[in-house]
């Protein structure tokens, strides 16, 4: 992966989770629902044009996929990217802010 593409998926990444509606968002997710934008407005108490361009960030940021049936659209947690986007950043992290050890002296 290339430098400019990593700092790009990571900003977009931590972006997403840099809302507190949007982690509000995601913790209607945590049971593998699909949702529509309508029951997330419902659930996170948000209107729908709110909660749609809050569902733009978080797919954007590679925290939720979209599938569309019929006119409806329902979004979804993707494990996956959130996996792959969690280790990319750990990596950094640990590269560029090594932890200290208990051997350290």
């Amino acid at each position: 992966m290339s430098g400019s593409l990593f700092l790009a998926e990571t900003q977009a990444f931590l972006k997403a989770l840099a809302s507190e509606t949007r982690q509000q968002i995601m913790q209607e997710f945590a049971t593998g629902a699909a949702l529509t934008v309508g029951e997330i407005a419902e659930r996170c108490g948000i209107g729908q044009s709110t909660a749609s361009e809050q569902l733009t960030i978080l797919r954007q940021g590679g925290l939720v996929t979209s599938t569309r049936t019929g006119k409806q659209v329902r979004y979804r947690a993707d494990p996956s990217r959130i996996s792959d986007q969690l280790e990319v950043l750990g990596d950094f992290l640990a590269r560029c802010c090594p932890p200290t050890g208990a051997g350290d002296s």
